[in-house]
């Protein structure tokens, strides 16, 4: 499980130390995802001792969503800084901090600061680390790995949301902040295994080579890069993340208290809930391991495509059921299409926009998708208390989210085919060049071989990997400082 893992030539190795780090996403993305979530079992207790209805005290987790996905680009810029391990040491000790802080709170401002702020950054600076890592040290098994680090949210909210309900009938409120905020160091631990592939130091000398153009290669580094906005596959899929955000995460919130207006006693109505959550375990490892067939991998980006329609095409069909028979179809059918969905995400990403530019891509993206989780959610709730009617709720949902993959579908296969067009009129002439991302190259070869093991470009993500040595510098050891782009140019 070392640094001695298989590799094959100067790919990333898929295998080896990449399955410690594949557990540490694992861990990392249950934390992310489900941790919000989880602290809604302390609301009431909240609310009685604070005196505060239930809008005000939600914001503790909207906040901490809000933070998650809006501190994209500061992620970014600190892991292209100081590379990713330091960033997750860090961010581990904030989120910690902030809920042990939260359990003095004497006001809801406090609450707010502490474990919507400070715990929402430090999970938003451990979340997005841990997929950059992992795209170091998978690509021919990327797919499955990102479908199993997936899976870490269904089975961490599965966990958390007891865990917390028992802390919480035990210690009270106080002392379940204090004890999950000592859960949280967890984090710290996951961050100190995210450690380069091995050979990336080396990989840096050969390519920047000994003193002065080893030390000028760093400030032309660019800590955020923008100008991936400009290509066009990134604009689509971040408009497609967008319609997605605004109504993918509806109907799961809205569930229990729908089926609860459907006369559905409370305990089975909390219980479809937890068949989503079963349902999405299965689904995401198993998504990631279809999408990592050699027919199937070129095509992800439809395949996400399919994932979303059918997410929103069930919301449609499910607007009017009423029994407990067809909610317990609809969950079901719901936990399948979000598994895919979320398990193929961010595989796409790397896909489209190639691996130095991910970790500015994946920044921006998560900026996006926080205004649209302010805005979907809310609204969804606000409607729902004054129309009284779940049903529109779920067909406004259900529209955007099909929508966003009906657009995903269409805008990818006229980019692909604008990208092949340019790129044979590019090659008539002298000293073409090719830039496209993993997904553009695999469609306009059409060749159903699995994608090469070591590309060109992760051999050049490598190479910044770590610093190179100043001149007359020694062999480094094996465990010395942490370079600025260790993982952070994914």
């Amino acid at each position: 499980m070392g640094a001695g893992g298989p590799r094959r030539g100067a790919g990333p190795p898929d295998g080896g130390w990449g399955w410690v780090v594949l557990g540490a996403c694992f861990v990392v993305t249950g934390f992310a995802y489900g941790f919000p979530k989880a602290v809604s079992v302390f609301f009431r207790a909240l609310m009685r001792d604070f005196g505060a209805g239930y809008s005000d005290t939600a914001w503790v987790s909207s906040i901490m969503l809000a933070m998650l996905y809006g501190t994209g680009p500061v992620s970014s810029i600190l892991v292209t800084r100081f590379g990713c391990r330091p960033v997750m040491l860090v961010g581990g000790l904030l989120a910690s901090a902030g809920m042990i802080l939260a359990s003095f709170s004497t006001r809801l401002l406090e609450l707010y600061l502490s474990a919507g702020v400070l715990t929402g950054l430090g999970l938003a600076l451990n979340f997005q680390p841990s997929l950059i890592m992992l795209g170091l040290y998978f690509e021919r098994r990327r797919p499955l790995a990102n479908g199993l680090a997936a899976a870490g949210s269904p089975v961490f909210l599965s966990a958390l949301s007891p865990l917390g309900q028992l802390l919480l009938e035990r210690f009270g409120w106080r002392g379940g902040f204090l004890l999950l905020g000592g859960l949280l160091l967890h984090c710290c631990a996951c961050g100190a295994v995210m450690r380069p592939p091995p050979g990336a130091r080396a990989e840096a000398r050969a390519h920047d080579g000994p003193g002065e153009a080893g030390a000028e290669a760093h400030p032309r580094r660019r800590l955020l890069d923008v100008a991936v906005c400009a290509d066009r596959t990134f604009v689509v899929y971040v408009v497609t993340k967008f319609l997605m955000a605004l109504g993918l995460f509806v109907p799961a919130i809205l569930l229990v208290n729908y089926a609860k207006d459907a006369g559905v006693p409370d305990a089975e109505a909390a219980f479809l809930l937890s068949i989503v959550g079963f349902v999405d375990i299965v689904a995401r490892p198993a998504c990631g391991a279809l999408a990592g067939l050699p027919r199937l991998r070129p095509r992800v980006p439809y395949l996400f495509s399919l994932a979303l329609l059918a997410n929103g095409l069930t919301d449609l069909s499910s607007a009017r059921a009423r029994s407990y028979g067809t909610l317990v179809a609809f969950c079901v059918a719901f936990g399948l299409s979000y598994g895919m969905v979320g398990a193929l995400q961010f595989e796409v990403l790397m896909a489209t926009v190639g691996a130095p530019r991910f970790p500015s891509a994946l920044g921006l993206v998560l900026l996006v998708e926080a205004v649209a989780v302010l805005i979907g959610p809310p609204s969804a709730g606000r409607l729902v208390d004054a129309l009284k009617n779940y049903e529109i709720i779920f067909y406004l949902a259900g529209s955007e989210v099909a929508l966003a993959g009906i657009f995903m579908a269409i805008a990818t296969k006229c980019c692909l085919r604008r990208r092949r067009r340019g790129s044979l009129d590019a090659s008539a002439g002298p000293g073409s060049e090719g830039g496209a991302s993993d997904t553009e190259e695999a469609e306009a070869e059409a060749d159903p071989e699995p994608l090469p093991n070591a590309p060109e470009k992760t051999r050049s993500l490598e190479a910044l990997a770590a610093p190179s040595p100043s001149a007359g510098s020694t062999e480094p050891e094996a465990e010395e400082a942490e370079p600025g782009l260790e993982a952070g140019t994914v």
